[in-house]
């Protein structure tokens, strides 16, 4: 499996956002940087954490050109009532994606069948629709929405500078890498 530079494939799902449920299609990942964000279940243990952490840097998000759009096999009613009912997952503005026929999870082969749940994957991708970088997870594992912005700001920066690097724990504004027989052995 490998999902790097893989065109996304049409889809249609419901989402639960601000209170109402809307449609959502590959038509409306484009044009900007997109988070697809997998988790196992609503009214879990270690998704509202996840959740929560990503509502708490939604602005970040939003500010570097990127919408998030969480997933999982629950319909969108769940969602509705989950928002409504947990602390944590209230803080969400953005997107929750009802996938309950694994169409989603199945593309991106983050389907665990017999439980009929997602493993944790991020899939980040580009204006285009291509994936661009991604990461799964075991489903006990949680994530940092941290992480994933400094990774969605190094894909932007490469996609913008093909000549140059990000090297590991790299940030805006830090110093990048340009690949070439100057730098071999150097590092």
């Amino acid at each position: 499996m490998n999902f790097i530079g893989k065109e996304i494939d049409d889809f249609k799902v419901n989402a639960y956002q601000d209170g109402e449920v809307k449609p959502v299609t590959k038509k409306d990942l484009l044009g900007h940087w997109s988070i697809i964000f997998f988790y196992p279940a609503d009214f879990s243990f270690v998704c509202p954490t996840e959740l929560g952490d990503l509502a708490d840097n939604y602005d970040a998000f939003k500010k570097a050109g990127a919408e998030i759009y969480s997933v999982s096999e629950d319909t969108e009613f769940v969602h509705q009532a989950w928002h409504e009912q947990s602390e944590e997952v209230g803080k969400v503005q953005y997107p929750m994606l009802a996938d309950p026929a694994g169409k989603l999870a199945r593309f991106f082969e983050v389907l665990d069948e017999d439980a009929g749940q997602a493993y944790r994957g991020v899939f980040i991708i580009d204006p285009d629709g291509a994936v661009r970088s991604y990461t799964i997870n075991d489903m006990g594992i949680g994530r940092n929405a941290q992480e994933v912005l400094r990774t969605l700001e190094a894909a932007q920066f490469v996609a913008e500078h093909g000549d140059r690097v990000c090297p590991a724990n790299w940030q805006p504004g830090e110093k990048t890498l340009k690949p070439g027989t100057k730098l071999v052995g150097k590092i």
